[in-house]
């Protein structure tokens, strides 16, 4: 099989191996290279140089590269041959972006937040719930360089769904995007079904007597919400500007499922809003119950303190060393004082209970 030349001006190019040859593994952070025609994947194996040559030789196709969590010396020579802007390049590197669509000349450059459920016993123990991380896409007219943060952002599995459905793959680069998105709006869909479950539990548990659940369980739940509505509020934006044809690298036959992705987002942006709406009531709520709980304590302490004041004051009356105190030499005095006191807090201790202070 013949190789193809180098080209000048692209840098990290090496010849491409055939199945029956042995490479050595690449010092980069390259997960995968594939060159695709009409939505075929091409069965060689390709460096990002040799396969972006192959597509402008033949004038049709694209290429699809996967990278994980490159630095900066790793995607440098990919950036140069894709002629990547350096800020988008930058952004790639150093993450933590929120979602957005940014147009670089003839480069679409797009970050989407993943986000995963983690699992846990009960959500009144755990310490998180929900873990974000970042894929970011460039797209051109016959490449599409996808960059991953986070160990559960994989894409191997959407690859190979695409693969096996040619007729999709054949609409190009941005259906490889579009595909991308829609996974991670389905995401998006089975985290909040099971945040809606653990809002359901907890709120039993608040509404129930004599429950344990405190003001940190919603704070938790609260924030965890908010780590979920950062990575999906701001994806409308651009999710509807590639349905409306903010840039000619989106097919005309690709926007309509570009709408559909942004009918699921808005589905999703719904149940975030009620959860967070619930989740300040759940939070009032709790703190009401904690007031009640707290003034139903302070009843009781003051109701106690009332009974014990009783004797108190008595036993301090006759402890005072005057000679001259009524009954102090009488045989049944002292019988006859504890006797009051005995009738005198019966007496307060069944007014307490009757008006439900005790």
């Amino acid at each position: 099989m013949p190789t193809i030349p180098s080209l000048p001006g692209l840098r990290g190019r090496t010849n491409r191996v055939t199945p029956n040859q042995v490479a050595a593994p690449p010092a980069t952070s390259v997960v995968d290279c594939g060159v695709y025609l009409d939505g075929r994947r091409l069965a060689e194996r390709w460096s990002h140089g040799d396969a972006i040559a192959e597509v402008r030789r033949r004038g049709a196709g694209f290429v699809w590269i996967g990278l994980f969590e490159p630095d900066d010396e790793q995607i440098q020579g990919i950036a140069e041959t894709f002629g990547l802007h350096a800020l988008a390049v930058e952004d790639a590197v150093v993450a933590h972006q929120r979602p957005k669509l940014e147009r670089y000349d003839d480069t679409l450059f797009m970050v989407l937040k993943t986000v995963r459920y983690v699992e846990h016993d009960s959500p009144t123990t755990a310490n998180e719930i929900v873990e974000t991380g970042e894929i970011m896409a460039f797209l051109g007219r016959n490449f599409i360089v996808t960059v991953r943060h986070g160990q559960h952002s994989g894409l191997h599995g959407l690859r190979a769904d695409l693969e096996a459905d040619q007729q999709r793959l054949a609409h190009g680069p941005a259906a490889v995007l579009h595909a991308i998105a829609d996974r991670v709006v389905d995401s998006y869909l089975a985290v909040t079904a099971a945040i809606e479950e653990d809002i359901d539990e907890i709120e039993s548990m608040v509404f129930a007597p004599n429950s344990p659940i405190g003001a940190e369980q919603m704070y938790l739940m609260k924030r965890e919400v908010l780590e979920l509505r950062r990575a999906v509020r701001p994806l409308a934006t651009p999710l509807r500007r590639l349905a409306e044809g903010y840039s000619p690298l989106v097919p005309v036959e690709v926007r309509s499922y570009f709408r559909d992705v942004d009918d699921h987002l808005t589905t999703v942006s719904e149940q975030v809003a009620s959860f967070d709406e619930l989740l300040t009531t759940l939070v009032d709520a709790t703190l009401a119950k904690i007031t009640l709980q707290q003034s139903s304590d302070m009843r009781k302490i003051t109701s106690w303190a009332a009974i014990i004041a009783v004797p108190t004051m008595v036993v301090g009356v006759y402890g005072m060393n005057f000679d001259y105190m009524p009954e102090l030499r009488w045989h049944f005095g002292y019988p006859l004082v504890m006797v009051l006191i005995l009738v005198a807090c019966v007496f307060l201790y069944r007014t307490f209970r009757r008006n439900r202070w005790l």
